[in-house]
């Protein structure tokens, strides 16, 4: 799925950049794309149930909608599997959440994840126990072990951002799907978590040189 054993964390901007100093060293393209970028950003976030219950407040709404829902949970106090779970299905449909995402909070509280455990766990492992959750894709997981664990060599293969951003940058006829990229990435080992920043913040800089904001 996303990376094997975990190398090392990734834990300040020092890291990053010296990440970004081996990319850059073993791939010019990557080198190129770093002189349009400039310094990457460190991007840790913090881990625990809230964390993700807030990825699963974010899908498929806008930031602005996420951001309100989610305000909403946190002065109710519904940031923790026990409130959750006491809140019912009415207490959170209150909050804004959908019937589905109702279902999908509660089935995380439920769940009763060890994030300690995940913690010492390898990228493999931490995606294969965080989408056996329903409402947790492969993304999710992903962006999880990367921000919130820190974990250096783990890639978001099925993001198009991150997709658009390799095919700018290495010419390609079309935009790579997942299998392709995975193949990509490989290259980009154990920095592919640095990979990742730095394509997403090349594909920022694409699209603002193109117009479009």
């Amino acid at each position: 799925m996303g990376a094997g054993a975990v190398t090392h964390i990734i834990e300040t901007p020092a890291d990053v950049a010296a990440g970004a100093a081996a990319l850059c060293a073993a791939c010019p393209r990557m080198a190129h794309a770093y002189a349009q970028t400039g310094p990457l950003p460190l991007r840790r976030k913090p881990g625990g149930f809230a964390e993700l219950l807030s990825a699963i407040v974010s899908q498929q709404v806008s930031v602005a909608s996420a951001n309100a829902i989610w305000g909403r949970m946190q002065a109710a106090g519904l940031t923790a599997p026990a409130s959750v779970l006491a809140a019912g299905e009415d207490g959170l449909r209150a909050a804004g959440l959908s019937r589905q995402k109702i279902r999908y909070a509660q089935e995380l509280a439920r769940v009763g994840i060890d994030f300690d455990a995940l913690r010492t766990a390898t990228s493999d492992e931490v995606i294969k126990t965080l989408t056996q959750v329903p409402g947790i894709g492969t993304w999710t997981a992903e962006i999880y072990a990367m921000f919130s664990l820190g974990h250096a060599d783990v890639f978001a293969h099925g993001d198009l951002a991150l997709q658009e951003a390799a095919r700018i940058l290495y010419a390609l006829p079309e935009r790579p799907r997942e299998r392709a990229m995975r193949d990509i990435a490989s290259a980009w080992r154990p920095y592919r978590s640095v990979a990742a920043r730095l394509l997403w913040a090349y594909y920022r800089t694409c699209k603002q040189r193109e117009g479009i904001r």
